[in-house]
């Protein structure tokens, strides 16, 4: 097949997929989303002719990306990347005043005899679309009608209490990943992953806890201690990955990142097309969760909420993630 005939083919697959996002959410708002996503194709699509994704990168936000993106950095936990270095292992002991003397070691050791521990999404490939819906708690979701359009996403990660049951037509009904750490915890059903995000080492020794003595119930605050998940769909977010997203992304600011945007970086890390909901005020300004009336601090306590909102928003205009404003 010759360039043409394959640049016309990977156009025919993107327009496929852009028309399946309009069945899939069958309603006026979605062709809006149409437009946006369906974009001329840049200098970089028809250079690489095997893209099977959104291939519709901004050539000038390469730079500006990669810059900043690492590939190679462990986002998971396991065993064999556990060892921390020096400056890692203080700045996450640093972020909620850890002062307890604790075994890392060990405890990781005890970690891994129960949970799994493997290099999760390391299959990434030039043929493969994995999508992603990072789905946040935001006020706007509602009467939105996006629901359909998560579910059609092959993971879709919510983080924290995020509720579906009642809100199915707005936010979706499917959970794959749910981002917790223990001051979040909810009860999950067997088809979700636990996305442990952990601010201490009493973090990890509250998931063995919750899974076995159940003795842990305080942190800082009360904690549930246990919580309804399946052990063998267990992961730990990297404490090296958060602090990449710290340094990398943030440029430092803020005390550490959200659990929002660390859940968007999760998902850059390890799909290939991420779709974003739920994130930002209401139309008319307001911050509040889809699920209560209760107002939200705006610029996210310990995290600098207004320059991760201009991060989002960058990657949305460089088309690296594909942002879904709500109503």
């Amino acid at each position: 097949m010759n360039t043409s005939s394959k640049v016309t083919t990977n156009i025919t697959m993107h327009y496929n997929r852009t028309v399946q996002y309009f069945i899939a959410s069958g309603g006026i708002t979605t062709i809006l989303c149409i437009f946006i996503v369906y974009q001329p194709l840049t200098e970089s699509f028809l250079e690489d002719s095997s893209c099977m994704c959104n291939c519709a990168i901004d050539s000038e936000g390469d730079k500006w990306f990669y810059q900043r993106y690492r590939p190679t950095t462990h986002v998971l936990l396991n065993s064999k990347n556990s060892a921390l270095d020096f400056n890692t292992y203080s700045w996450w002991r640093a972020l909620q005043g850890e002062s307890t003397v604790t075994n890392y070691t060990k405890v990781v050791e005890v970690l891994f005899s129960l949970f799994p521990d493997k290099n999760h999404f390391s299959n990434a490939s030039p043929s493969r679309c994995r999508t992603c819906a990072v789905v946040g708690n935001s006020g706007n979701l509602i009467r939105s009608h996006y629901g359909a359009l998560v579910d059609s996403n092959d993971f879709i990660i919510r983080m924290n209490e995020g509720p579906t049951k009642g809100f199915e037509r707005d936010v979706g009904s499917k959970t794959t990943h749910r981002i917790i750490y223990p001051e979040s915890a909810v009860d999950m059903d067997d088809a979700t992953h636990l996305v442990l995000l952990p601010f201490k080492i009493l973090d990890l020794q509250w998931i063995i806890s919750a899974f076995t003595t159940k003795h842990i119930d305080m942190t800082y605050m009360y904690v549930r201690p246990t919580v309804k998940a399946d052990m063998n769909k267990v992961m730990i977010i990297h404490p090296a990955f958060m602090k990449y997203v710290y340094e990398s992304w943030l440029d430092k600011r803020g005390f550490y990142s959200s659990t929002g945007f660390i859940s968007i970086m999760f998902a850059l890390h390890i799909c290939d097309e991420v779709n974003v909901f739920g994130f930002g005020p209401t139309r008319d300004g307001a911050w509040h969760h889809y699920f209560d009336d209760l107002v939200v601090d705006s610029n996210g306590g310990p995290h600098d909420g207004e320059f991760e909102r201009k991060l989002i928003a960058e990657l949305h205009q460089k088309q690296r993630i594909m942002m879904y404003k709500g109503f």
